[in-house]
């Protein structure tokens, strides 16, 4: 479930393969602001219209996530992840996306794990897989996602939906 840095993350997974794998933390707004690194971009995303912190790893990077609105359509600087969710490239023209994306969120940085890495953190334990809807992605109150997700799983993983800091508070 993670502890300091990554404790009450939500990632979603983008690239999984032999090299490692790759993924943005959804639940974690950055401390710089959106307007003061990509201007151009602040009426494209999707509410809050603020800059995610997808991760340590290039903090001074950043990640484009975007739900298509048309499915079938493979518009230019895209690339599919899964079904109509894919990876943005920013060099885009703002003016060429207007009517092309449902969703777009940006983040800044990624998480990232050496082959093999995630998968021995998944048999530990540390991770719990789980399955993803759009408003995990896209949803306009990204501090309470954790709870949300696990949430809807039941069993075990909704009890730990009900974890406070302070353990007195129970």
């Amino acid at each position: 479930m993670g502890e300091g840095y990554w404790e009450q993350c939500v990632i979603l997974l983008l690239d999984c393969d032999d090299s490692g794998s790759l993924g943005v933390l959804l639940n974690r707004l950055a401390e710089t602001d959106l307007d003061d690194v990509l201007p151009q971009w602040r009426d494209q995303v999707c509410p809050p219209q603020v800059l995610f912190e997808g991760g340590p790893i290039s903090p001074n990077g950043a990640v484009c996530v975007a739900k298509l609105a048309h499915p079938a359509e493979e518009p230019p600087g895209w690339r599919r992840v899964c079904g109509d969710l894919g990876l943005l490239h920013l060099d885009t023209p703002v003016e060429i996306i207007a009517q092309t994306y449902a969703d777009l969120r940006i983040f800044a940085g990624y998480a990232g794990w050496d082959a093999g890495q995630l998968e021995s953190e998944l048999v530990r334990g540390d991770w719990h897989r789980v399955p993803c809807r759009d408003e995990d992605v896209f949803g306009a109150d990204p501090e309470g996602l954790w709870r949300r997700v696990l949430r809807r799983q039941g069993g075990e993983l909704a009890w730990f939906s009900t974890w406070v800091e302070d353990p007195q508070m129970n």
